[in-house]
């Protein structure tokens, strides 16, 4: 904009001077003193162009003669209008971006906790097979999987699937060019998985870096916390939380992330029998400890490699396939003294070994344990889906333990921050654009009169939206503050415009006429080129066009109806505010009811 204007100021007026330079006046008109042959099928055009433009704008004339001449009624519906266009806002639905198809879908798998890799690696490849067969081979392009946890921290760092052992598995499958939506196999696979394949918990996580980045690094857009130390009472709740979501229409993969399904041994060392034999808790403990994870956290080993004076940690432990059964951990030997004096004892003649299931993770948010409910959304709106979700929040929170709290966050946090925040932009960048309309016109009246094309703006963004099946969003929302500027720049051509007839005399009825007609062209060209420039944009034309369509579509649908609210709205409140100007106010009888022009005798010609 700052670019244009002040393109507009330098270059502009230069070429104008250039082209015109061998332009003669003939009564008035503008006429090139010669036409080069090449250009006469050009000019040919042109004047076509302006035969059928004047007609149009002859219609103009007479169509806002007419309005003009039931200005109180045509205001008081147009002003209906755009406030019952508002009404379709709550029915629009809310996301926090729009879905982009990028070609790819990532799948998690989540086995019984505790189960060993090379079953879980037999489980995927059953799971690929139902791909093969769910996927045409002419849409199918790849398959990435991984199986287990990364042997790197860093990698496990940055790991959002939400991975707790070897029972779990991302699955990557990549889609050829030009293949059918991503959501749709993405649905039916859903489906299939969990008919198929019982017991299993399967999610889809956000494939491309748009999704993964609106979330901020969660595997889903909502995410329910249940924070508090009680920690076997708020995963009832959880529990319970998570199967009542399941029902709300449009969430899907809803699971409690952190499982309590892994088995484990507890060790119950009778204290009364080991302090006989002289051993304390922490001998059988480092003893067992010694046998399971091997020296390097209780007796750490260092070798010393003589040839080149490297040091090396050596980790001893028993060799894993010989710890295979419950028989073989009873028969661990513990050490009451000097290892090969022959007082050792065994671990059943110590502890009971009893079986029982833990969590394979614990999640923390601001130190305080917290227990996760992810869920994402298909078919509905992200703002839906979150309105029937407040009321199972609130009703869980009234069995919370003291010390217990819901939270909600993710996406849908974020969602309601970045609207609100738009929002008071919207209504900000309104106030803003009346007050410097009040220092540059100095005068409180035509800068409201400039606005009044703003509430026609945010009607078309609202029928757009309506219209397309789009979700008000945030590119959307920044569409329509983009529509407001346009807007007011076109009003302030026609209420200059108006000003000026107004102070030569002319009655407020005959300023607001000649001021919409004269400007009528520069209106329509502003906003057809603007109109045509997000057209591309609004048919989501490219790859990830998804992103950007609201704003094309807001922007178009805020322009139409704002070029209309300038050209017949604003010259109806602009004679309507100034009817007790000092100039002679116009007649009915002044107007031609003949063609619902005004008369040109009272327009003072």
């Amino acid at each position: 904009m700052l670019a244009s204007y002040v393109l507009s100021r330098t270059l502009v007026p230069t070429l104008v001077m250039w082209f015109y330079r061998n332009v003669q006046h003939y009564s008035g008109h503008d006429e090139p003193a010669a036409v080069a042959p090449w250009l006469r099928p050009l000019v040919a055009i042109q004047t076509s162009f302006e035969r059928g433009f004047d007609r149009f704008r002859e219609g103009y004339r007479i169509l806002l003669g007419a309005l003009l001449h039931h200005r109180t009624p045509f205001a008081v519906i147009f002003l209906l209008f755009c406030l019952g266009s508002m009404l379709l806002v709550p029915q629009l639905g809310q996301d926090f971006f729009p879905s982009v198809d990028a070609g790819q879908f990532r799948l998690h798998l989540r086995a019984r906790s505790g189960t060993r890799i090379e079953e879980t690696a037999k489980l995927v490849d059953e799971v690929e097979v139902a791909i093969h067969r769910e996927i045409p081979t002419e849409d199918f392009r790849g398959m990435l999987d991984n199986i287990g946890i990364p042997a790197s921290s860093i990698n496990l760092t940055y790991n959002d699937s939400g991975l707790v052992g070897t029972g779990d598995a991302d699955i990557l499958v990549s889609l050829r060019p030009k293949h059918r939506p991503t959501a749709d196999y993405v649905d039916r696979l859903r489906a299939r998985l969990n008919r198929e394949f019982p017991g299993i918990t399967f999610y889809f996580l956000p494939a491309d870096i748009v999704s993964q980045s609106v979330n901020f690094g969660l595997p889903a857009p909502f995410d329910v916390q249940v924070v508090g130390r009680n920690q076997a009472k708020n995963r009832e709740i959880a529990a319970r939380l998570a199967e009542k979501i399941r029902h709300v229409p449009g969430a899907v993969d809803v699971r409690v992330q952190q499982p309590a399904d892994l088995p484990k041994l507890d060790v119950a060392i009778d204290r009364s029998r080991a302090s006989g034999m002289g051993l304390s808790e922490r001998d059988v403990g480092n003893s067992i400890l010694l046998s399971l994870s091997g020296s390097s956290q209780v007796s750490p080993v260092y070798w010393i490699d003589p040839r080149v004076g490297i040091q090396y940690l050596v980790n001893v432990r028993v060799p894993e396939h010989r710890m295979d059964s419950l028989a073989a951990l009873n028969s661990i030997p513990i050490n009451a003294g000097q290892p090969g004096r022959g007082d050792e004892q065994l671990l059943a003649n110590l502890a009971t070994v009893t079986r029982g299931a833990s969590a394979p993770i614990y999640s923390h948010y601001n130190v305080m344990p917290v227990i996760d409910i992810y869920g994402g959304v298909s078919g509905r709106d992200l703002g839906g889906v979150l309105s029937e979700l407040q009321p199972l929040i609130a009703q869980a929170e009234k069995e919370l333990p003291k010390g217990s709290a819901i939270m909600l966050r993710g996406q849908a946090e974020t969602m309601h921050s970045s609207f609100t925040g738009l929002g008071i932009g919207l209504v900000m960048a309104i106030v803003l654009i009346y007050l410097l309309l009040v220092v540059n016109f100095q005068s409180w009246l035509d800068p409201f009169i400039i606005i009044t094309a703003l509430p026609g703006a945010l009607a078309g963004v609202a029928w757009a939206l309506h219209l397309t099946l789009t979700t008000a969003s945030v590119p959307a929302l920044m569409g329509a503050i983009m529509s407001l500027g346009v807007a007011t720049a076109n009003s302030v051509l026609v209420v200059t415009f108006a000003r000026n007839d107004l102070r030569q005399g002319l009655d407020p009825l005959t300023a607001a006429w000649e001021a919409g007609t004269s400007r009528l062209r520069p209106v329509l060209m502003t906003a057809a080129a603007m109109v045509i420039g997000m057209l591309p944009m609004a048919l989501s034309l490219g790859e990830g066009g998804e992103q950007n369509a609201p704003l094309g579509r807001a922007v178009i649908g805020g322009l139409v109806v704002a070029t209309i609210a300038t050209l017949f709205f604003v010259p109806v409140v602009f004679s309507l505010l100034h009817r007790r100007a000092t100039a002679p106010v116009s007649t009915p009888s002044d107007f031609a009811p003949q063609t619902g022009g005004i008369n040109p005798a009272a327009a003072g010609a």
